[in-house]
Formats: structure tokens, C-alpha cells, sequence
């Protein structure tokens, strides 16, 4: 009986306020968010305490952290909120996203591996499509957990490479790109003639790599090679994918990795691309998202200007 009296206190605008708190992680972010006031919203946050029985944020540096059990609530009120309003808006779920006159939030963790010129252009086609949607940002790495992130609607999109996407998220294929090499145009081995670019030659050279996204796990490169019963001799790991480029022009270290990222450097840097001599398998890049916003209009717009970018990317 007390437990079915708690939930006949509990309003569809108050689990909004928890998916948002949690999302937020900060009381007055959250007010911005729902439109609503600091202090409504603060009430708000004393009655979940009440009804969770648990603070759900507490006090973390400057901010404020999410509880776990706030954490375990988050997906379940994003599922609640997404059936609502398939029930009560199905017009507006499937009615045409507006870009012109949108006021939306987009969040997307992506990689840098893909092109050097990707994400400065999805940001300059989403300022110029949709000027009123706040775009954040985030980069893939060891400690990030995105399918977990996906999971809490805490990011809405991940852009990157895979073997193997994992099967609970819907995915998109972007394009497949020929791992290549790129050196310094004063390595010995890019002055040489093509016949002596050998096997031997390419794992006795100096590599330089990508931290990989998982910290237990090796890169894609490494992977394959020991799949092979081959290994490598990486002098340099760095988690700064951008500047590998420069690195190799500055000395005679190799970096393996896709050709349309390596091409955008050949103008510009002293660097050029060779064949790898292993037989990789295509790097294959994706889109992945939750089914959270699978539906969600917005999202779907989203998505379609990520396919379409990567499209001109990869044909110039």
C-alpha cells in the first residue's frame, strides 16, 4: 500500500527532472534546461531524495556527481519519457525536424581518426543547417565508456572504427578505408625503390600508434599483426591522434593508419604515403546509437548529416 501511495505522487514532469538532473549534474544547468527556476527545480530534487530514499547527487569538487543508484535510474526514466511520448505525441515524434528554427542539443563522442577535417566540417554545416543547435563534442578514449554513455542518454551519437560494433547498438556505415603508411619523405625507406618496401623492412622500422580505445586491448593495427604471428616495435604511443602527422615529419617514425586521413597531410607536411606491406582488412567507420533515439526525428536528421558529409569526405 505505501509503496503504491509513493507512486501515485509520482508526475511525468518529475521523472523528466531526474533524467535531466542526472544528465546535468547540476541543479542550475537542469532549471536551463526544463525552463524551469533553480529553486523549483532544487524542490523538485528534495522530493526525488524522498521518494529514492538515496541524495542521487551529492557534492564532487566543484560539481556535483551522480549517486549510483542515480546512475541505474537514468536509462529506465530515458525509456519512460521516450514511451510517453509515443503515447501521448505520436504527430509531433513523427512530424519533420525543422534545423532552421531548431533549438536542440546534440552530443556526440567521435573519433579523430577518421579524416583531420570531419568534425571542423560537421560543425560548420550544423552552424550553417541548424544555428540554433548546441553541439557538444566529446573525444573517444581509453576511459570513456560510450556504450554505457549511449545507454544513459548521455551522448546521442559515436562516430569511429571497429572490427567488431557491438551488436546492442544500431549502426550506420560511414565508408571503408586502405590502411596505409605514412613516413617522413627523408626516411630512408621513402627514397628507396618500391620493390624493396618488404614485410621485413616495415616491422623493423621505428612505429608510431594510437593510444588504443581500450586500455586491456591492443589497437586494430596490432591486433591483426599478432593474428598473423607478427609483432611491431612501437617507439611512440600518444593519445594526441592529430599531431601524429607532424611527428612523422619530424622524424623517421611510421605511422600506420587509414588513407584518407594520411592524404590530407601530403600537401602540407613533408611526409609520404606508401602501401603497407601486410594485407590488412578494410578500417571500416560507423555511426552508432542507441535505441533511445533511434525514432527521434532530430536524431534521425543528425545521423543523415553525418552519412552525407562522410559521403563528400570520402570522394574528394
Amino acid at each position: 500500500m505505501a509503496e503504491a501511495a509513493a507512486l501515485a505522487k509520482i508526475e511525468l514532469q518529475l521523472i523528466r527532472v531526474l533524467h535531466t538532473l542526472i544528465s546535468e549534474r547540476s541543479v542550475s544547468r537542469a532549471a536551463l534546461r526544463l525552463g524551469s527556476s533553480q529553486p523549483a527545480v532544487s524542490g523538485q530534487l528534495r522530493r526525488l531524495r524522498a521518494l529514492t530514499g538515496d541524495p542521487l547527487l551529492v557534492r564532487s569538487g566543484q560539481g556535483m556527481a551522480p549517486t549510483p543508484t542515480a546512475l541505474a535510474l537514468q536509462e529506465p526514466a530515458a525509456r519512460l519519457l521516450l514511451e510517453a511520448e509515443r503515447i501521448f505525441s505520436p504527430r509531433q515524434r513523427l512530424q519533420a525536424f525543422e534545423p532552421a528554427t531548431a533549438r536542440q542539443r546534440f552530443r556526440i563522442a567521435a573519433s579523430d581518426y577518421l579524416d583531420p577535417f570531419f568534425l571542423p566540417e560537421l560543425v560548420a554545416r550544423l552552424q550553417r543547417e541548424a544555428p540554433g543547435v548546441q553541439l557538444d563534442l566529446q573525444a573517444l578514449s581509453a576511459d570513456f565508456d560510450y556504450r554505457a554513455a549511449l545507454a544513459r542518454g548521455e551522448v546521442d551519437l559515436v562516430i569511429g572504427n571497429w572490427p567488431e560494433p557491438p551488436e546492442e547498438l544500431h549502426l550506420g556505415r560511414l565508408f571503408s578505408d586502405e590502411l596505409v603508411v605514412l613516413m617522413s619523405q627523408d626516411h630512408p625507406m621513402a627514397r628507396a625503390p618500391a620493390r624493396s618496401w618488404t614485410l621485413e623492412r616495415y616491422l623493423a622500422c621505428q612505429h608510431l600508434a594510437p593510444m588504443p580505445f581500450a586500455a586491456a586491448q591492443p589497437g586494430f593495427v596490432d591486433q591483426h599483426l599478432a593474428s598473423l604471428g607478427l609483432s611491431r616495435s612501437v617507439a611512440v604511443r600518444s593519445a594526441h591522434f592529430g599531431q601524429l602527422p607532424q611527428m612523422v615529419a619530424q622524424s623517421l617514425l611510421v605511422l600506420t593508419t587509414g588513407r584518407q586521413f594520411c592524404s590530407r597531410f601530403v600537401d602540407r607536411l613533408p611526409v609520404k604515403i606508401l602501401r603497407c606491406p601486410v594485407p590488412f582488412p578494410p578500417l571500416n567507420y560507423y555511426q552508432l546509437w542507441h535505441e533511445l533515439g533511434h525514432a527521434a526525428p532530430a536524431h534521425r536528421w543528425l545521423r543523415e548529416q553525418v552519412r552525407e558529409l562522410a559521403r563528400q569526405l570520402a570522394r574528394a
